[in-house]
């Protein structure tokens, strides 16, 4: 399937490494000219090859960005004024006990997952709305819709993520631009393995802790195994594309089944 792709310009944040990458190396093949952020020149570089690896010839460029510190998001959008498709991927994550999460820890997360996504955004919807075109994508989680005990401050930036998406998305009505959001379960993407360390005890393997995890902390999950990012990346290919014109507003899932809600 020709997804139409080819020459629209996809910035997508957080793309070094798991999700992120999957997503630039999927768009890159569709022929989209991709901008990598990441927090080194080097992991740029590294995910540079990797795309160039898949899709010879294609065109990639990446920004180091923190996107922790605002004034590292201003010089990004200094080097990228202009977007057709923006994904706001990049996030933080970390398991911890509610009452130990200090409010240092509650501004970071917001700071990174909710606040990059709007100063982006803030920028590049209104290009979007003069030219009648364009795609913004919020990388969420299933985590927005059933916070995780284990971690509340991530989960509640998640659901924060939707509410910017739906506001956005209600700003385009009768226009060519689209918002939505992505709503990923449990995936094997960089952190995972640490995470899964944080949760196992001594003596478990991986995959006795993959296991405990869906057991006991995703029962719902039909799926019961880590999704892919290449899986997450697919949906993500295809809310880009012309072709997913009238899906606008919504909050798509990838989770494996984990959200039992028909809603």
């Amino acid at each position: 399937m020709d997804l139409q792709l080819t020459g629209k310009t996809a910035l997508i944040t957080g793309s070094t490494a798991g999700i992120g990458l999957a997503i630039a190396q999927r768009l890159a093949a569709e022929g989209a000219d991709v901008i990598l952020t990441g927090r080194t020149e080097a992991r740029i570089a590294e995910a540079r090859t990797a795309i160039l690896q898949q899709t010879p010839g294609a065109t990639v460029r990446g920004v180091p960005v923190d996107f922790g510190r605002p004034e590292q998001v201003q010089h990004l959008l200094l080097e990228v004024p202009t977007a057709d498709i923006l994904i706001n991927n990049v996030g933080i994550f970390e398991p911890k006990p509610f009452a130990e999460i200090p409010d240092e820890d509650w501004l970071r997360f917001f700071e990174v997952n909710v606040m990059s996504g709007v100063r982006l955004s803030r920028q590049y919807f209104p290009q979007m709305l003069e030219k009648d075109w364009g795609r913004i994508l919020f990388i969420s989680s299933e985590s927005g819709l059933q916070i995780p005990a284990e971690m509340i401050h991530y989960g509640t930036t998640k659901t924060a993520q939707l509410g910017v998406a739906r506001g956005l998305a209600e700003l385009t009505a009768g226009t060519g631009v689209t918002v939505n959001s992505v709503l990923p379960g449990p995936t094997a993407s960089e952190g995972v393995e640490e995470f899964l360390k944080q949760l196992a005890g001594e003596g478990k393997t991986r995959e006795e802790a993959e296991h405990e995890f869906f057991r006991d902390a995703r029962p719902s999950s039909l799926l019961k195994r880590f999704i892919t990012p290449d899986e997450i990346a697919n949906m993500v290919a295809y809310l880009c594309s012309p072709l997913a014109a009238a899906t606008n507003g919504a909050s798509v899932r990838v989770d494996g089944g984990v959200i039992r809600s028909i809603g």
